[in-house]
């Protein structure tokens, strides 16, 4: 009886748990929400935590707060690395999907990254059940894309994925519903961000912020030279006389100081391929490899990706939510393919 009333009060909830951005669903509305994975607090005179801003808002703070104010990224290359972060944005994240908090609380679906220790797994279901969710279900992020991207699952057919995200691009080998060889790396959006960044310092002399560095990568930068021909004007501190300065940044430059993370991604689905059984290779030549993530979306990566590795690269539709569009498919029909959750 009591299972029969949390059916009806309850709801479902697919959630892609990533180290930039956060991104969830309700199965069936279609909508899909993104917030940046970001928590702003202080301290009180007790030393607890008073949370301020979680999200967009949050984001806003990044490198603006005063002493007072810390302004947290709770997850680093796809991990945990703040508990008490992690729970008010998931508390958050569910106030916003549900538009009040449920009599009983909602079963979720997380995407983690494949290879995640049991420690860490269970650091994401306290975590979700602190917020408020009643039953946690995990998913692997590669199989989830693959699902969210309408790849064929189920068959006996080789399939390669690579996601690249915040903190990691995982690299995939998928078949029979499931990862035949994957390989995880810490090279991502915010490691891109971070090499322009350096670039900006090394060869300017001048210090710039992770915001700035984003819009730098998605307005100019580029994974080959012929990706973009732009430039574009940021402002930050002056190392040596630690005034405030303008320079121009070229879409050459940029591509230059995002390189070894390019190399770094290509590396990745090259040693895997290296390690795939001969059968699965051969279907990778006609089926390509899927490129999905935020990471993904930078101009010419897939370019780039398919003349060194000679196969045919195909990016996903929308990779900012493809794997959680694939959460969100394998929650809607869990009866048949609940097999792809972690127990």
């Amino acid at each position: 009886m009591l299972d029969s009333v949390s059916g009806l009060l309850s709801q479902e909830l697919a959630i892609d748990l990533g180290t930039s951005n956060t991104l969830y669903c309700l199965p069936g509305r279609g909508d899909i929400c993104r917030e940046p994975t970001v928590v702003a607090f202080r301290e009180d005179d007790r030393g607890a935590r008073v949370t301020l801003a979680v999200g967009t808002e949050a984001r806003a703070m990044l490198g603006r707060a005063p002493s007072a104010v810390r302004v947290v990224r709770p997850l680093r290359d796809g991990v945990i690395a703040d508990f008490q972060a992690t729970e008010e944005l998931l508390r958050y994240l569910l106030l916003r999907a549900l538009g009040r908090k449920p009599l009983v609380g909602p079963r979720a679906v997380i995407c983690i990254p494949f290879g995640t220790t049991e420690v860490e797994k269970r650091a994401v279901r306290e975590c979700a059940e602190s917020a408020g969710v009643r039953t946690v279900q995990l998913m692997e992020q590669p199989l989830a894309a693959a699902l969210g991207a309408g790849l064929p699952l189920a068959a006996p057919t080789g399939n390669m994925v690579v996601d690249v995200g915040g903190g990691t691009t995982e690299v995939a080998v998928i078949s029979l519903g499931g990862i035949v060889h994957s390989k995880t790396i810490p090279a991502g959006g915010d490691h891109m961000d971070a090499a322009i960044m350096r670039w900006v310092e090394a060869e300017h002399g001048l210090l710039i912020g992770p915001c700035t560095a984003e819009e730098v990568k998605q307005r100019v930068g580029g994974a080959s030279a012929g990706a973009r021909q732009a430039s574009i004007a940021v402002a930050g501190r002056d190392v040596e006389r630690g005034f405030p300065r303008r320079v121009t940044l070229r879409s050459a430059e940029v591509v230059q100081a995002l390189a070894p993370i390019v190399d770094e991604i290509v590396a990745a689905i090259v040693a895997t391929l290296e390690r795939t059984p001969p059968e699965l290779a051969s279907d990778i030549v006609d089926t390509g490899i899927l490129l999905t993530g935020g990471g993904a979306l930078l101009s010419g990566l897939d370019e780039t990706i398919g003349e060194r590795t000679q196969l045919p690269v195909v990016l996903a539709e929308d990779p900012f939510s493809t794997v959680v569009q694939g959460a969100a498919i394998a929650l809607g029909r869990s009866e048949e393919l609940g097999g792809l959750f972690i127990d």
